[in-house]
């Protein structure tokens, strides 16, 4: 007799990162925009993703009946600043330059919550940028990636090349803390989504 199969998370996210890396894993889910407004407020990171992951998921939890919802919210942190998406080609270089032969951390704040519980974490993977050239930082502006990133780059494409060093879950930094999620499924759903 086979299980049945695994009821799908609710994704609070319209980042197509986040669903690839689910779709990698085979953990079934449906998308859906969250209905939540991120604002900086200054506080510590580590605080700050997780109360936008927080937010992200209970925005949706109200159509996820009896489903898991899932919110994420990763930023990346270079001596206590937190560097979101540039807004401009000029803001994305001027990030990528002060990332340049530095080591900074991505953040990401997990919630997983359900009717009856709510699961609230996260995750630091340490990033170390080589020294980058005046032309290695304006041909990485040209190829656009940098659009909608949190620090202006995406590890998982060009970005891949600005990256001497990693310390921690790569897929972290791509935008999906992956291994604190499989981590919570095992935990709070043992063998119902493959894991535990």
């Amino acid at each position: 007799m086979s299980a049945p199969p695994a009821p799908p998370l609710l994704l609070a996210s319209r980042s197509p990162q986040r669903r690839a890396i689910l779709e990698q894993l085979a953990i079934p889910f449906e998308a859906v925009v969250p209905q939540y407004d991120e604002e900086l407020s200054g506080a510590d990171p580590v605080a700050e993703v997780e109360r936008h992951a927080q937010g992200k998921a209970r925005s949706v939890a109200g159509i996820a009946g009896d489903r898991p919802v899932l919110g994420v919210d990763t930023e990346v942190v270079l001596d206590g600043r937190v560097y979101g998406k540039p807004g401009d080609e000029g803001e994305a270089e001027a990030m990528l330059d002060e990332l340049s032969g530095q080591t900074h951390e991505v953040v990401s704040g997990l919630c997983l919550l359900t009717p009856a519980w709510e699961e609230l974490r996260h995750a630091v993977t340490r990033v170390s940028f080589r020294a980058l050239t005046p032309r290695e930082l304006g041909l990485y502006v040209v190829s656009e990636e940098w659009r909608e990133r949190a620090g202006g780059y995406a590890i998982q494409g060009l970005g891949a090349a600005l990256v001497e060093r990693i310390d921690g879950d790569y897929l972290n930094v791509v935008g999906l803390p992956t291994a604190l999620l499989v981590e919570l499924l095992a935990e709070r759903f043992p063998g119902v989504y493959g894991f535990g």
